[in-house]
């Protein structure tokens, strides 16, 4: 059975120029010069213009998307377990990516657990424990928007932890890691947002204005660039002293929302053999994007020599 060819003429109004849109979003294949025609024409070009953007890049994901499938379904098949940490600075991209990620993967094999501030009796518990709790069954997929690796950045800028409590994590977190990787039965991944300061303060502003976005603005967030020289301290020692090469992290460089979730998608499908892997599809990093915690360290440091401080 053929596919319908879908004929667009130029919008001769905000309703008809809604519908095109609409189009594009339900995956219509245009022609190209049908595109051209409509981008040079319509009085909505910049409109026009975004939504086609928006409509290629998700084509564009939904490759490495059904590739997470095939990855779940090896998972559910074998009993492996994976977990996911997604950390970073805040409105680092951490959020949008992992919507990306289990946009089509089966509710029942995958949870994203965002763990809000520790109760009373929390906090006089230990500080895996609540982070344990949450640790994936057999065949299923744990994806932490932040991760027990707040007690590495946030909570010893913000005051939330002691110094003690912070430098017992900072001694402790790996051996913790190695543990529950010893049985070979799971994958852990860490992950590193890493936005530039001048594009966090953008995307701050965007939700001051946004209604839609108010919400997401917290305490931290709001003193996030008065206090970005103590978390970039923050991210070096957590680097330095917590990426090692059986628990290694991975940076990702995240100003490009779209290019970071590809990227994050890669890695993810990377790090976890399954069987009937697309032999087309590009798995390679791209080095723009994807840093080695390695790397970071070093270019970290030559920051530090040439300017005094670490820039980020």
């Amino acid at each position: 059975m053929q596919n319908k060819r879908v004929r667009i003429d130029f919008p001769k109004s905000l309703s008809e120029h809604r519908k095109i849109l609409k189009n594009l979003g339900g995956g219509e294949r245009l022609a190209s010069a049908q595109i051209a025609k409509l981008l040079e024409q319509s009085k909505y070009k910049g409109v026009v213009n975004t939504a086609l953007q928006k409509h290629v890049q998700g084509e564009e994901l939904k490759h490495y998307q059904a590739e997470l499938i095939k990855l779940q379904e090896h998972l559910e098949r074998t009993g492996r377990k994976l977990i996911i940490l997604f950390d970073g600075r805040d409105a680092s991209g951490k959020g949008g990516t992992i919507r990306r990620i289990t946009r089509y993967m089966n509710s029942k094999h995958y949870r994203v657990v965002a763990l809000g501030k520790p109760t009373e009796d929390q906090q006089t518990e230990m500080h895996m424990k609540r982070y344990i709790e949450q640790f994936p069954r057999a065949g299923e997929i744990v994806l932490f928007d932040r991760s027990w690796y707040n007690r590495a950045m946030v909570e010893p800028v913000m005051g939330f932890c002691t110094q003690e409590q912070y430098r017992q994590f900072m001694e402790s977190v790996v051996t913790f890691e190695r543990s529950f990787l010893e049985d070979n039965s799971t994958t852990l991944i860490k992950m590193y947002f890493s936005v530039s300061k001048p594009e966090q303060a953008r995307r701050f502003e965007i939700r001051k204005r946004d209604p839609l976005r108010q919400w997401k603005l917290s305490e931290v967030d709001l003193q996030a660039q008065e206090l970005w020289d103590k978390f970039t301290d923050k991210k070096y020692q957590l680097l330095l002293k917590t990426h090692k090469p059986d628990v290694p992290w991975y940076v990702l460089r995240s100003d490009d929302k779209h290019h970071v979730r590809i990227e994050a998608m890669k890695l993810i499908l990377r790090s976890c053999p399954y069987r009937g892997r697309s032999r087309t599809l590009d798995f390679l990093p791209n080095k723009k994007v994807f840093i080695s915690g390695d790397q970071e360290l070093r270019t970290m440091q030559a920051q530090k020599r040439k300017h005094g401080k670490f820039q980020g």
